[in-house]
């Protein structure tokens, strides 16, 4: 991971403000076979905050201007075949009271010969995506939160490996799998153990001729994560029983059925959860009891724009937005669940740029059980949030 403090934070802002423009001259001059040329710099950015006013109960009337996120992506070919992106993310760190940079992805491509009908074969080394929420990113505007997988704490949604993905002919949807350390990208790797995961997307009426258009987006998506963390008393130490080489579980699985069209986007998800938590200080008087928790999380959204139906362009700025999480972090324990909502509009100012007012709650549902009564560190229960804002994005 890399990080800049804010004061080196404007020394690279200024390094990059100057290197971007001749970057873009240099893309979009005329290119040649000369063997002095260089490689074009494929430059792009998205940057989104809010406004936000709190009305929860332990934050009533807080307010503030945020900058979520700033990621500037850098592309640029590294031979024939290679490529490389990096992906800067620009965020405010709750340690300090500037921004910060890290890496958000920073990979090495390799792209096989193709396969025809639209078959492709990509291979990926470095800081990558995991295996579900940046495909989930394609039908829920991220800006708004995060989603919902990310939004549960299953995964980070980026991390460092090998990855490879398969798109399938005719338009029939991809193949992606990746082997990664486990942590995230926002730290190093912890222990030997990997992570492996895989995702099946299938666009079975993409090439359809007979059916609307609003159904050619059909996407349906099963996917697996097989986590695993190393115990807190690996090492051993004085007065426990021995060192512990086990791994404890952190195992996900979900299906996703969504539609993207321009006029409706309609995505359900269902996910489940396996982790490992210990107890006890693996000593004689207090002996390690490992509980695997198993949790679960059921969510759906949608965002419709009603006025593209009727207009002849089948277009609209206006866009309407819900969404509604439900979520067990321990399916065991009657009731104990929270849910997730968020409602609101956008309207798209340009074609890069949107804006939203929207209203988001986080709130445990009845039944739900104190902290003391949950099992280690999963399931606790989420802060009581009910909030209003307003977003914007920006993408150039």
């Amino acid at each position: 991971m890399s990080r800049v403090r804010p004061a080196r934070f404007l020394i690279l802002a200024a390094t990059l403000s100057a290197a971007v423009p001749a970057a873009a001259q240099q893309s979009t001059a005329t290119p040649s076979s000369g063997a002095g040329d260089k490689p074009a710099l494929d430059f792009s950015g998205v940057v989104f905050g809010n406004y936000q006013y709190n009305t929860g109960e332990s934050n009533a009337n807080a307010n503030a201007f945020n900058v979520d996120r700033a990621y500037l992506t850098f592309r640029m070919p590294a031979g024939d075949r290679v490529s490389v992106r990096v992906t800067t993310d620009v965020f405010q760190d709750a340690g300090s009271n500037g921004y910060t940079v890290r890496a958000k992805y920073a990979y090495l491509q390799y792209a096989f010969p193709s396969l025809g009908q639209g078959a492709s074969v990509l291979a990926r080394a470095g800081i990558l995506h995991t295996v579900e929420i940046e495909h989930e990113e394609t039908f829920w505007p991220r800006y708004l939160t995060n989603s919902g997988v990310e939004r549960a704490g299953y995964f980070s949604s980026a991390d460092v490996g090998v990855a490879s993905q398969l798109t399938l002919p005719n338009k029939l949807g991809e193949v992606y799998a990746a082997i990664t350390n486990g942590p995230g990208y926002a730290a190093r790797e912890v222990d030997r153990f990997k992570d492996y995961q895989a995702r099946l997307s299938i666009t079975p009426l993409a090439s359809s001729t007979t059916v609307p258009s609003l159904f050619r987006t059909l996407t349906l998506t099963g996917w697996v994560y097989r986590g695993s963390l190393a115990s807190k008393f690996a090492s051993g130490g004085a007065g426990q029983i021995a060192p512990i080489g086990e791994a404890l579980p952190r195992d996900r699985y979900g299906v996703l059925v969504g539609i993207k069209d321009p006029r409706l986007t309609l995505a359900g998800e269902y996910g489940r959860s396996t982790t490992g938590t210990e107890s006890g200080d693996n000593t004689p008087a207090s002996p390690r009891v490992r509980t695997d928790v198993d949790g679960s999380l059921l969510y759906g959204f949608t965002v419709v724009r009603p006025l593209a139906f009727v207009n002849a362009s089948g277009t609209s700025p206006l866009a309407l937005i819900a969404r509604y999480d439900r979520y067990e972090p321990v399916t065991n324990l009657n009731d104990y669940a929270y849910h997730f909502l968020v409602a609101g509009l956008s309207y798209d100012i340009s074609s890069k740029a949107t804006i939203a007012l929207d209203y988001q709650e986080q709130l445990p549902t009845s039944g739900a059980l104190p902290p003391q009564t949950t099992t280690g560190t999963v399931g606790l229960p989420p802060a009581r949030l009910k909030t209003y804002f307003v977003h914007f994005v920006v993408n150039f």
